[in-house]
């Protein structure tokens, strides 16, 4: 009787131990499908819109996913002009490219040169987001080392957070383990899985990180089936919470209803033909919209309304349920891809170069974020005030972007106006400014003796346009100045001066 006891728990042990050399060998496997990536960086000089800024060696991690693709973060390739690629437990480094990349969503697939570079490497699978308080493992490459980090932490939050990246509002993961340099990109791994992309840490907090939720991979992956960016579609609206029951009556609902009140609705957005200011939006796509403005999108968890819209795609049909002076209606709307930024300000944009017209040694460029974060960290309070108020201002069909006199180039042309700088612009001889190319084009086509700037204040800039012309190419000469625009900004008309 002893000796089958102790047979029994040789073959127990024996079990147990080909078990854990089996877990032992699938861990193995899985940290041969975690990338390190080597990006070169050269950013442009918002500063000087025709130079770059010194390159910067950065480093970031990935994961191997299906079609022979590397899933990682935009912000780890952004303004790439050499990526290289190296797997766990190897000494060499593959020469690798951007494929497609989502910069609202931080995310990019990149391809490899060498095919040979995913022999003997899985591709990891996407899983479903796990539920709160469950433990999550984080694989990346952190600064300081090269070998593979692997952190645990528990998902303690699942909401709609801004993305530092391009500052685009998506559903993000939150959990209890920090995302150190290095690590942006690497697969947050559950069961085997890829259940998110490490992005960002919380500056407020110790040993609190953020990632790209399965939601999000999933619709930049078919966002990517044909290699066309269409990113996130918008409903082209502006909302407030109907927490205050004297709005809430004032917006003709009765007790018992729920939504958020519509404040504006952009002229040229899908829901122009539908809705109007005032309404209340009740329900979006069978989700009821609740008066702090957020959706059940699992039991008992919640988040904003907008995470039911980012489910879908440009081009698909999205039903509506409104109130309009409380009776309700509903409708359908067909999703569009934003524009560039609804406010007069446009977001950040990456992997291009800036937009720059020169006239008279007048150096004029339309104003963005990435000429406000040109101030450096410190930004908030640094850029100048009129460019941080532009940033509230809502854009409209006659007055889409701001344009700035960034700087004057001294010539003797530009006498009188040395110090300027930092000016925003509001007509041209009159005539209104509605964008950047309308302003270059208005430039560009002038045929009056004088050029007359004006700001909204009434203050102005009058430059001789025949001395301009003449004095262009020593300007440029002096300057060290390629070109006197920037490429593409006159398209359709013959390039002068070049």
């Amino acid at each position: 009787m002893m000796n089958k006891l102790f047979t029994l728990l040789a073959l127990l042990i024996l079990l147990a131990g080909q078990g854990a050399s089996a877990d032992s060998r699938e861990h193995e496997r899985l940290k041969r499908s975690i990338i390190k990536i080597y990006t070169t960086a050269a950013a442009p000089d918002y500063f000087n819109p025709w130079a770059l800024l010194n390159a910067k060696q950065l480093s970031g991690s990935g994961a191997v996913i299906s079609g022979q693709r590397i899933l990682t973060n935009a912000h780890v390739v952004a303004n790439g002009s050499f990526i290289q690629v190296q797997r766990h437990g190897d000494a060499q480094k593959f020469r690798a490219r951007v494929q497609f990349v989502s910069h609202e969503a931080d995310l990019a697939l990149l391809s490899v040169d060498d095919d040979s570079f995913f022999d003997d490497t899985d591709a990891l699978e996407l899983g479903e987001l796990p539920d709160l308080q469950e433990e999550v493992t984080v694989y990346g490459y952190p600064i300081g080392g090269k070998s593979l980090s692997i952190t645990r932490g528990v998902l303690s939050r699942v909401e709609h957070q801004y993305y530092i990246h391009a500052e685009s509002y998506l559903m993000a993961g939150q959990i209890d383990a920090a995302i150190n340099p290095g690590n942006s990109g690497g697969p947050v791994i559950s069961a085997g899985r890829i259940v998110g992309v490490a992005m960002q840490t919380n500056q407020g907090a110790e040993n609190l990180g953020y990632f790209v939720p399965p939601g999000v991979i999933e619709h930049v992956l078919k966002d990517a089936r044909d290699s066309v960016h269409q990113g996130f579609p918008e409903l082209g609206i502006v909302t407030q919470g109907l927490e205050s029951p004297a709005m809430k009556r004032a917006s003709g609902l009765r007790d018992d209803q729920e939504g958020a009140l519509i404040v504006k609705v952009f002229s040229d957005a899908p829901a122009a033909d539908v809705l109007r200011p005032g309404d209340v939006l009740l329900e979006v796509d069978g989700y009821a919209v609740a008066a702090d403005r957020t959706v059940e999108w699992r039991k008992n968890q919640r988040t904003n309304y907008h995470f039911v819209v980012d489910r879908h795609h440009v081009g698909d049909k999205l039903p509506l349920r409104f109130a309009r002076k409380g009776e309700v209606r509903t409708a359908e709307i067909t999703l569009a891809a934003p524009p560039p930024s609804r406010t007069l300000v446009v977001s950040e944009q990456f992997d291009r170069r800036p937009r720059y017209y020169i006239y008279g040694g007048v150096v004029f460029v339309p104003l963005n974020m990435n000429l406000i974060k040109r101030w450096g960290k410190n930004w908030h309070s640094k850029a100048p005030i009129e460019y941080l108020y532009a940033r509230n201002q809502w854009s409209e069909p006659d007055r889409r972007e701001l344009v700035v006199a960034l700087k004057v180039l001294p010539a003797g042309v530009n006498l009188g106006y040395h110090d300027w700088k930092n000016w925003i612009i509001d007509s041209v001889n009159g005539q209104q400014v509605a964008d950047f190319a309308e302003f270059a084009q208005l430039m560009e086509s002038n045929s009056q003796p004088f050029v007359e700037l004006r700001d909204q204040a009434g203050y102005r800039m009058v430059l001789d346009a025949e001395a301009a012309q003449e004095q262009q190419p020593m300007i440029l000469q002096t300057y060290h100045i390629p070109h006197r625009h920037s490429q593409g900004l006159f398209s359709t008309l013959a390039e002068l001066d070049e």
